[in-house]
């Protein structure tokens, strides 16, 4: 009896630890199948508010703070856009003096925890950028999408797809850019977006389901009177419009792709943001099965190497620790003729625009010219 005992009270003791692993796995993997949209991902640090006046900000010092170009940077109730970093002022030596562009919403103040971010407008296009639109139902999958249309005079529209942790305000950064050169834009809200119809299991499937929501909106444009699309996708956004590219109906009529900060390897991007939220290493191979069996994420590519459906022009750089730049490094050395490589450094995940805009633009503008 007593061995039967002493094997029973092992077999417990192994199935609660099972049960606790499966558990870990599951909360670690959450990190990024539970993304809040509209929250800087656990991989962007906290800083704090030293100062304001006369067009400056003085934040805590950090690898952050110290970026070059132009980004958001939001707190609790708050938005602001701080511009380059001010040299040659008076400042503590753990801090940063950057140009305060405009504070958009809120105050800031002394004290005050912030993050940055990728957005640098926050409304819709008529109260951030001053643009004519319209607000649109896209027919989903799931139920109606909403998207913001902004009109334009030429045939070839672009749709434009946010990222991991972001919304449609995202891609205003580049609307004004697309607006000057005649480019109709939809920019659409997908599955889990405020406003967009929840996914069955609440959880972001990182591109392998949300691209049907990419599919609608080129149905949808199509529908309208887009001759050709162009699908411009930041992050997991741009996972999405790759698959698109491959899977959708109308794939016929997507003329080019621009990928920003792709998401070509899950796991590696799971991988990080566990790490950002302080997951033990072990726990790493457990979140990502836990991730591959709540969503039925298979180990390849958004793409086959071998084959390529259209040119694309891909922004990426060594300083995203989200998605590794490797991948889009191997992507564009697999396509030399197809796909563009823009290495733009110093910038974290889906913020290759806001590191230099003038740059982003011009390779931009000289991918797109052949595409109108």
């Amino acid at each position: 009896m007593r061995a039967v005992r002493a094997a029973a009270a092992a077999v417990g003791v192994a199935f609660a630890a099972g049960a606790a692993s499966v558990a870990a796995g599951r909360l670690a993997s959450d990190a990024a199948l539970k993304t809040t949209p509209g929250r800087p991902l656990p991989t962007e640090p906290r800083l704090t508010v030293h100062s304001t006046a006369a067009g400056r900000i003085t934040l805590t010092r950090a690898f952050a703070s110290q970026r070059p170009g132009i980004y958001g940077l939001t707190g609790a109730g708050a938005h602001a856009v701080v511009g380059a970093v001010v040299n040659g002022v008076p400042h503590a030596p753990d801090t940063v003096v950057r140009r305060l562009e405009r504070v958009s919403n809120g105050t800031l103040e002394p004290g005050d925890k912030v993050w940055f971010t990728p957005n640098t407008h926050v409304g819709d296009p008529s109260t951030a950028l001053g643009l004519d639109h319209t607000d649109v139902e896209v027919p989903g999958e799931l139920g109606t999408l909403p998207a913001w249309f902004v009109p334009g005079a030429r045939s070839t529209w672009v749709i434009t797809v946010h990222g991991l942790g972001g919304t449609r305000e995202h891609p205003m950064n580049v609307m004004g850019f697309l607006h000057r050169h005649g480019f109709p834009v939809l920019d659409l809200a997908y599955r889990g977006d405020v406003g967009a119809p929840r996914p069955p299991d609440g959880l972001s499937h990182l591109g392998e389901t949300e691209w049907r929501d990419v599919d609608a909106a080129i149905h949808h444009a199509v529908r309208f009177g887009a001759e050709k699309v162009v699908l411009h996708g930041w992050s997991t956004g741009a996972t999405m419009v790759l698959r698109a590219a491959v899977r959708s109906g109308l794939r016929d009529r997507v003329a080019g792709l621009v990928l920003d900060s792709p998401v070509l390897d899950w796991t590696a991007t799971l991988r990080a943001l566990a790490t950002a939220r302080r997951t033990p290493g072990a726990l790493l191979p457990l979140a990502v099965r836990a991730a591959q069996g709540r969503t039925g994420l298979g180990g390849a590519a958004p793409v086959e190497p071998a084959r390529f459906p259209v040119p694309a022009l891909i922004f990426h750089g060594p300083d995203d620790v989200v998605a590794p730049w490797d991948a889009s490094r191997r992507l564009a050395a697999h396509h030399p003729g197809r796909v563009t490589l823009s290495a733009v450094r110093q910038a974290p995940h889906a913020a290759m625009w806001n590191a230099d805009p003038p740059h982003y633009e011009e390779t931009l503008r000289r991918f797109l010219t052949p595409l109108m």
